[in-house]
């Protein structure tokens, strides 16, 4: 995630989860009246819902203009609850001034003021669990923003020490590239020189980096272009301390950070509220489909322990957004040490390209072949999805092995977008496919990406999955 925008997309986080529990406090409030003295002083239900609007359009400015959103690097919980305390005591008196003034009888105070209460203890508690998350973050490391910057003069070092400054949830300069091949080798504040400005594709390509940042003047490197075809390729946003003109970008803007203009790239034009909005689904269509899925999950994982011996699941390392690795969570389909295998029957693979596919692959176990033709063995990846390493829609994430074997650049951009449980490429003939055409429409899914377009590649899974088409 950008410099700026993992506080943005944090504080609009913490916004909907604050809209959630305001109303969720409103209606348990209501409920406990109803339960307690409804008997005595009944109350009704439409007449008081018609409130919450009025509740929400007062209760956050409140909370914006009393620090209720401030930074977990510089807000202590002290701050956070002493800024909802008085947020919620103005927006009681408020809703209260506005009843009595308006003459509304029918609003019951005892609610209003339960209410208070237990929205207040909601929302000091979601912000305990921003502290918890943002120290968690901190003290892990694997989150934090790895940055390449190409130059190694004042301008870069100074940028560097200001972006050490503005960069909320952990930074790492993972080293510089200079126009001038004789500093590689040497360190800049504590950070390596790695190559040369022509080593800028070798250098994306063996780090995991997830901006680069020009920190000279353009007229030292005359191949712009040439650096900004390499992050396109990669999948890398790329952002610029000069001016840069003839670049063709999916996404142009202008940011500030601690008094310098950068001028960023973004080779995916994701606007950050639909890929809120998408976690927000991821989410919760995995919570609702719990149920009905463990029980599922129950009956493989007997008929995996008993078809052959071995653990139940299997985990790889799988390569994410940003060529992050996780590990990825499958039910068993192969005997035991089938990795191991591999290179035995290596000269039977049947795909194109840098996968690995047999029809009738002799390693596989009576159960793992249903498991696999229904593609059931992809059920665990839920508790991916529910962990942030997945989404329901993306390209499919790859083997470290098959990832060695990519030959062209273009080909590591579908790293720029979190990987999925099912794509285009699935509710097209799925493993019948070319390797090309695979991954043709990862990268067509990528540039076209849209909320709309994640809920019809759901929807025509469904007839996919249960007509096995192209499951191997």
């Amino acid at each position: 995630m950008a410099i700026e925008e993992k506080s943005l997309h944090f504080r609009r986080l913490t916004t909907l989860y604050d809209i959630g529990f305001t109303v969720l406090a409103y209606f348990v409030s209501y409920w406990l009246h109803d339960l307690l003295l409804g008997a005595e002083s009944p109350s009704d239900f439409f007449s008081h819902i018609a409130l919450l609007p009025l509740v929400l359009a007062i209760w956050n400015p409140l909370l914006s203009t009393f620090g209720a959103y401030g930074s977990p690097r510089v807000t202590s919980l002290f701050d956070y609850g002493w800024a909802v305390l008085r947020a919620v005591v103005i927006g009681l008196a408020i809703l209260i001034v506005l009843l009595f003034l308006l003459k509304i009888q029918y609003v019951s105070r005892v609610i209003v003021f339960t209410f208070g209460v237990l929205n207040f203890i909601a929302l000091v508690l979601i912000r305990l669990w921003a502290v918890w998350y943002f120290r968690k973050s901190l003290s892990r490391g694997e989150n934090f923003l790895k940055v390449l910057i190409i130059g190694t003069g004042n301008r870069a070092i100074r940028f560097a020490s200001i972006l050490k400054l503005n960069s909320d949830w952990g930074l790492h300069i993972v080293g510089h590239l200079d126009p001038d091949p004789e500093r590689i080798g040497q360190m800049v504040e504590g950070s390596p020189v790695l190559g040369s400005v022509e080593d800028i594709s070798s250098v994306l390509k063996g780090h995991v980096i997830d901006e680069v940042v020009l920190a000279v003047p353009r007229a030292m490197i005359p191949d712009v272009d040439g650096i900004a075809h390499a992050c396109e390729e990669e999948g890398v946003k790329l952002r610029m301390m000069a001016d840069v003109f003839d670049v063709h970008v999916a996404r142009m803007r202008l940011v500030d950070l601690g008094g310098i203009p950068l001028l960023t790239l973004e080779q995916v034009a994701h606007e950050e509220w639909k890929v809120l909005l998408k976690r927000i689904i991821d989410l919760a269509i995995s919570i609702i489909a719990m149920p009905v899925l463990l029980p599922i999950m129950g009956i493989i994982a007997i008929a995996v322990r008993l078809d052959s011996p071995g653990p139940i699941f299997f985990i790889q390392q799988r390569i994410g957004q940003n060529k992050r690795r996780f590990p990825m969570y499958k039910f068993r389909t192969m005997v035991v040490d089938a990795e191991k295998l591999m290179s035995q029957i290596e000269h039977l693979n049947e795909a194109e390209g840098p996968i690995f596919k047999i029809a009738n692959d002799p390693r596989v176990t009576k159960v793992g072949r249903i498991l696999r033709s229904t593609s059931l063995d992809e059920l665990p990846q839920i508790f991916n999805v529910i962990r942030g390493e997945m989404s329901l829609v993306g390209p499919r994430p790859m083997s470290i092995r098959d990832v060695d074997l990519f030959d062209k650049g273009i080909q590591r951009k579908r790293f720029s977008v979190k990987p999925g449980i099912t794509c285009i490429w699935q509710v097209s003939g799925r493993s019948d496919l070319p390797f090309t055409k695979w991954l043709e429409l990862d990268l067509q899914y990528i540039e076209n990406w849209s909320i709309g377009l994640d809920i019809r590649i759901l929807l025509k899974t469904i007839p996919v999955v249960l007509k096995r088409t192209g499951a191997v």
